[in-house]
């Protein structure tokens, strides 16, 4: 299954106002038709590739023949006929081959793709984050070589970041890039986690890899970006081994469709890497790569829930179990599950977080476009600190939640739901990836705490309660139905703020480590404010569609008064929630930072 077109219309159009962007010089060569049609083409690609092969490749894992790296057939032609409908080069400029599609739409069409299954997407994903980065920060000529091959599916890309003994503490890795003139550099070392890392889809894999100049500074501010390829090219136009070299395959509990290996460079043969931007400055460069795939990877997360909701949502439907209370006649026939109250429950709140998840995501890619978009360069700054505040959100709340969500989905189908005769099992192991790719939630907190909220004095902070009340503003205007979720919304950002500032104070006071203990349930409780924020801007619109009265079918009445109940049912059974962490946080509470080790 994939994400409901009319969910995203709905998002795409009504709320985040797609249209508007289609208007300005930088996507006016679109039209609304443009961007059906591509969307159109996601969703009959992600059925006819995608979604037939996912339980195939989760059970055929990638494996070694002959020492090479197998992967089901069905891999490589679901990414071919990706690659030959354009969809790599979605995102991309015009000049360099590109189909200029904004952000919003990209985003959008690769949910639809991780919805039907992640482990094929994200071979995609990565390569069309790498090729980002190459263009933003890449040479001419590293330009003109790389991203051909990789916007035709030729060339795949991958991120080597973590080592073994370094972790997510990249300070502290250890592969090194020694200098051999025209910028290229002899690479040597090892990578861990390297997803996508070696297999035989096309003609080479073009490894961004982050490794240390001799002679440069300590830790992070010492660290440099290498375009490392598999195999390098030569005068005659071939390709060479470049001494990249599987050293382990990793086989993880999700996501195990996609291929995940431990890497070394230059320890069987001489590999060389060419430098990207200068030297020492590639943790930044890397950084644009990551908050890309950051808001990707929090669209996996609504994608594979979004398929576990509509899964268990079909089982409720047909399912025939039970009698309801109060019921004595035993010989009367069962009811359908979705009359269960507690089945309607779970259902709900699975609805009230895969869309709430949807929202926050979508939000950051609009802003992604609004600032490459407009000509006001304070709303430019504006909507880029808006964006640097909410990505650690966008990427870390739909992983938590939307795995609650799967698990939900899981518990509707009773028994059945906990075997492989249903995907259900399935959905659940890829989601609990989510938590770990692109930073633990406990990093995501302290960035988010640390440093997000601190950023020029508070202003991504202040811009967020802006946008807020605009939208609580908007729900007064449409009446009094949608009152009371607004004022909660306004009190809750409020406390969110106030507690911000007192950490803050904390902080600056000499108690940081005690300021940031709770960085975590800070983000979760954050997170569920942007979230509520996000569902009262989808009522606004639910309400205005609502208002068009006789003009709408029976389908469009029940969606929108199913968006409307999905808000109401998220503010009173989730917002409170961050009510509650956000006074835990405010009280510095220390109980688990003062906890010697021998105490556990």
């Amino acid at each position: 299954m994939t994400l409901p077109r009319r969910d995203l219309d709905f998002q795409l159009y009504e709320v985040l106002d797609l249209q508007r962007l289609l208007e300005t010089a930088r996507f006016g060569e679109h039209e609304r038709q443009v961007i059906d049609a591509v969307l159109d083409s996601a969703a009959a690609l992600a059925e006819s590739h995608f979604a037939p092969f996912a339980a195939q490749a989760d059970v055929e894992e990638p494996h070694l023949v002959d020492g090479r790296v197998v992967l089901p057939a069905a891999t490589a032609a679901a990414l071919a006929a990706y690659a030959d409908a354009g969809f790599l080069r979605m995102g991309a400029p015009v000049p360099v081959g590109g189909l200029n599609l904004p952000t919003l739409v990209t985003q959008a069409a690769g949910a639809v793709f991780a919805a039907a299954n992640v482990a094929f997407h994200s071979y995609a994903m990565l390569t069309q984050s790498a090729a980002g980065l190459i263009l933003r920060f890449g040479s001419e000529a590293q330009r003109a070589r790389w991203l051909p091959l990789m916007l035709d599916g030729r060339a795949f890309g991958t991120m080597c970041l973590s080592e073994i003994q370094a972790g997510s503490s990249l300070a502290d890795i250890r592969t090194r890039a020694e200098p051999i003139g025209a910028g290229r550099y002899r690479i040597k070392g090892q990578k861990m986690w390297i997803s996508g890392g070696e297999h035989e889809m096309g003609e080479n894999i073009v490894h961004l890899v982050l490794a240390k100049v001799p002679g440069g500074p300590p830790g992070a501010r010492g660290i440099s970006l290498f375009i490392v390829p598999r195999r390098r090219p030569v005068d005659d136009g071939g390709w060479v081994a470049n001494g990249v070299s599987r050293i382990g395959l990793n086989h993880k509990m999700g996501w195990r469709g996609h291929v995940n290996t431990a890497l070394a460079f230059g320890e069987r043969e001489e590999c060389i890497g060419e430098l990207v931007g200068r030297e020492h400055q590639g943790l930044g460069y890397m950084f644009h790569m990551m908050n890309e795939a950051r808001v990707g990877v929090g669209l996996c997360a609504v994608g594979i829930a979004y398929d576990g909701l509509l899964r268990s949502l079909d089982y409720a439907r047909t399912r025939r179990q039970g009698r309801l209370p109060g019921s004595r006649d035993a010989s009367s026939e069962p009811v359908l599950l979705i009359e269960h109250a507690d089945v309607r429950r779970m259902l709900l709140a699975q609805k009230a977080w895969v869309e709430g998840g949807l929202g926050v995501a979508l939000y950051c890619a609009r802003l992604v476009d609004e600032a490459a978009c407009s000509t006001d360069e304070a709303r430019r700054a504006r909507c880029t600190r808006l964006l640097d505040l909410l990505t650690p959100i966008a990427k870390s709340w739909p992983a938590e939640y939307c795995l609650e969500s799967n698990k939900l989905a899981i518990q509707v189908l009773g028994g059945a739901g906990y075997t492989r005769d249903f995907p259900l099992e399935r959905l659940y192991r890829d989601n609990r990836l989510n938590h770990i790719h692109e930073g633990a939630w406990a990093i995501h907190g302290l960035d988010l705490l640390g440093r997000k909220v601190r950023m020029e004095g508070g202003q991504a902070l202040r811009d967020f309660v802006a946008e807020v009340h605009e939208t609580t503003a908007a729900s007064f205007r449409l009446g009094e139905a949608l009152a009371p979720e607004a004022r909660a919304l306004g009190a809750a950002v409020r406390t969110l703020a106030a507690t911000t500032r007192k950490l803050t104070e904390a902080g600056n006071a000499g108690e940081l480590e005690r300021s940031l203990a709770n960085a975590t349930v800070y983000l979760d409780a954050f997170g569920t404010v942007a979230v509520a924020w996000r569902w009262l801007a989808q009522a606004n619109a639910a309400s205005t569609g609502l208002a068009r009265g006789i003009e709408l079918t029976a389908a469009a009445r029940e969606f929108y008064s199913g968006k409307l109940r999905a808000c109401r049912f998220f503010y009173r059974h989730d917002l409170p929630r961050a009510l509650t962490q956000l006074a835990l946080v405010a009280s510095l509470d220390d109980t688990a930072l003062g906890m010697p080790a021998g105490e556990f």
